[in-house]
């Protein structure tokens, strides 16, 4: 497999177990690739035009010119996240991308969020292999500084998340969440 087939695979939300070296060695590569990549955003000023085109090299597709992220930015992959247009990031953020980070037009991603991904199987015999649910994020979100978004949730158009909350379940359009879990507040 070479590594444009990985990263397919790995869009498709399989699964990796720890025993399988070729696939191991590929998602090895991958990493390190993303690590090359967010030092160099990460350590040393770029304009934004310059961030535009490192994350276009990061996620491997050409991300539009009204993005914008404040570094530093951290994350495992880089090649499953998808950006819409007029997106920002601000400082901290980290990514856990194998699964798929679709992130909608509009949308705010505070200070320090946190996006998982990934899960481990719960049974001893499946401990290490990695299981991938994608999260999306709809257009015109606002997720607040270090929010935790677990694999699998979808946030929809317009919702905020509030600062500090930890989202496992899907956050239905046009609504305010917040907690640990997050839970409904209030529609918009």
């Amino acid at each position: 497999m070479d590594m444009n087939e990985f990263i397919d695979f790995c869009r498709k939300g399989n699964s990796i177990p720890a025993d399988d070296q070729e696939l191991y060695g590929l998602l090895v590569q991958c990493s390190f690739e993303a690590q090359r990549i967010t030092m160099e955003l990460n350590t040393s000023y770029h304009s934004k035009e310059e961030i535009v085109e490192l994350f276009s090299e990061l996620t491997g597709s050409t991300v539009d010119p009204s993005f914008m992220c404040f570094p530093p930015f951290y994350t495992d992959f880089g090649k499953n996240i998808t950006i819409g247009k007029n997106v920002f990031f601000n400082t901290g953020c980290s990514f856990q991308d194998r699964g798929g980070i679709q992130i909608g037009s509009g949308s705010q991603i505070g200070m320090n969020v946190t996006i998982a991904t990934l899960n481990h199987g719960l049974p001893l015999e499946t401990r290490n292999t990695t299981y991938s649910s994608p999260v999306v994020i709809g257009k015109n979100a606002w997720i607040g500084s270090s929010a935790m978004i677990l694999p699998g949730v979808t946030i929809g158009d317009n919702s905020v998340v509030a600062a500090g909350a930890v989202v496992t379940k899907d956050v239905p359009a046009n609504t305010v969440v917040a907690g640990v879990p997050a839970k409904f507040v209030k529609a918009i």
